[in-house]
């Protein structure tokens, strides 16, 4: 069984979906918080991987036909932008101020933690782009020196745990404005994050989606400037 399963090229799609479409399910049903489907899928993944004995490099090649999609799924993000463009130019000013204001919190928090905790260098550039796309964070760590196997990992736990409590957060310091609350999700838990601003509505979906592009890039010259401060 297991060596079937290992030389699959459909087994890692299939459990990935199945995890996912459980995912959702539960959420529907429950409605808590922390149900995240794709948390939910991680952790089912997990468990099947492990219960078959299969090794990560069967999974993830039976499994990559997933990835292919996620380009197409990030380009049409700029759908509910481009619907939201009069609002967007009517607080341009303020919405880069907010991403900003989002990436140096992402890593000055970073390089407090550093120095806190004693991190080593190549652990401390690891967690540099924790708050941006899969995408472009691999790159920023592989070019800081960074563990790129740990960068995905962070940058996933990330996205989910935004996900989670994002909306929680924005009632608890009482944040109501929809620009706002889509400019804090998408820079702090990029696109994961995303999904859940576009749960929330039209206008944080498509500022949400503006702030994982703008946030990516700038955190793609911020983490080269913070990487010299540690």
């Amino acid at each position: 069984m297991k060596e079937i399963l290992c030389n699959s090229a459909y087994f890692g799609v299939t459990v990935s979906l199945i995890g996912y479409g459980a995912g959702i399910m539960l959420k529907k049903k429950f409605k808590y918080a922390f149900l995240n489907p794709l948390l939910i899928s991680i952790i089912f993944v997990i468990g099947v991987v492990m219960l078959c004995g299969v090794d990560y490099e069967s999974y993830e090649n039976s499994a990559q036909y997933l990835s292919y999609l996620l380009t197409p799924a990030t380009v049409c993000l700029a759908v509910p932008l481009y619907q939201q463009m009069t609002l967007l130019k009517k607080n341009l000013a303020a919405v880069a101020c907010g991403i900003l204001a989002g990436v140096l919190a992402s890593l000055g928090s970073v390089l407090l933690l550093a120095f806190l905790f004693g991190l080593e260098h190549d652990v401390y550039v690891t967690l540099l782009p924790k708050s941006i796309t899969t995408a472009i964070g691999m790159g920023v760590s592989e070019e800081l020196g960074g563990l790129v196997t740990i960068t995905v990992a962070v940058i996933i736990v990330t996205g989910v745990i935004g996900n989670v409590i994002g909306e929680a957060v924005c009632k608890l310091f009482r944040i109501y404005e929809p620009i706002a609350k889509g400019l804090a999700l998408g820079t702090s838990s990029h696109a994961i994050g995303t999904a859940k601003a576009l749960e929330m509505g039209e206008v944080e979906g498509a500022m949400s989606s503006l702030a994982i592009a703008v946030a990516g890039l700038l955190t793609v010259i911020g983490a080269s400037v913070f990487a010299g401060f540690y």
